[in-house]
């Protein structure tokens, strides 16, 4: 079964960092995990393993029969649902498939690592936990690991508080990729921060995406215009990268 490049696939061949990322998302028994691109199976044997139930998206045809095949008597027990379909549409698709308290751990294609965590940040029934591989660089940028915010790390602390899981080496993959890769988990999702503070999430990102526009110009010159000019003064001389979740929800009520 050959890796389809056009769906930015890269099989995991080990279980170390599956066994990090399940340990990561504090998968027990009792939970419902959606898994995005199952693959091969890898990761999709580990979750069954904790007793968890597990539903599976997997877009590639030619996965679909090694999948059935491979997970028949969790298919029939009801513990494995497989969907044949694309993650981005799933809500579209299947409205009714997950309910509150559900779990998303996956190897994801990196080429939609964006559109997948903004999808499940902002969904109308949010996940409580995210654990995911994406690229080392990417898990790095959410955390702020340089000490630096972006528009990335910001927009995913405003929903949950994120977890530097741990380096996985690109040797771990087939095809190997060109880069390392992370897992990076998001815990306590919500949008509680929009609620209590009474900021609407179109506004609170309309401010961010200003405030980041042009990165190496001071705060204050960015924001003119979009926020009043006693909030751009309590900016001073400060750029977007140095403010916290709590300061950007300040500038946005």
């Amino acid at each position: 079964m050959f890796a389809k490049k056009s769906l930015g696939q890269n099989f995991l061949i080990s279980t170390q960092p599956v066994r990090r990322m399940i340990e990561c998302a504090k998968v027990i028994a009792s939970d419902t995990v959606l898994e995005i691109g199952p693959g091969k199976g890898v990761l999709t044997k580990a979750l069954l393993a904790t007793g968890a139930r597990v539903i599976a998206v997997e877009k590639d045809d030619n996965l679909i029969p090694l999948l059935q095949v491979s997970f028949d008597a969790e298919i029939r027990t009801g513990q494995f649902t497989l969907i044949h379909g694309d993650v981005l549409t799933l809500f579209a698709t299947h409205p009714a498939l997950l309910t509150k308290g559900y779990k998303v751990v996956a190897n994801i294609p990196y080429y939609i690592t964006g559109e997948i965590i903004r999808m499940f940040l902002e969904a109308e029934i949010q996940p409580d936990t995210i654990a995911l591989l994406v690229q080392k660089e990417v898990a790095e940028r959410i955390v702020a690991r340089d000490g630096k915010e972006s528009i990335l790390s910001i927009s995913v602390k405003a929903y949950g508080v994120p977890e530097y899981g741990g380096t996985v080496k690109k040797s771990l993959f087939r095809p190997i990729p060109n880069v390392d890769s992370a897992i990076i988990a998001i815990h306590h999702i919500t949008k509680a921060l929009f609620v209590d503070k009474q900021v609407s999430e179109l506004r609170f990102f309309e401010v961010v995406k200003a405030g980041f526009a042009h990165k190496r110009k001071q705060l204050k010159n960015n924001l003119k215009g979009v926020i009043d000019d006693t909030k751009l003064e309590s900016v001073g001389m400060r750029r977007a990268e140095e403010l916290t979740v709590q300061e950007w929800i300040e500038l946005s009520a």
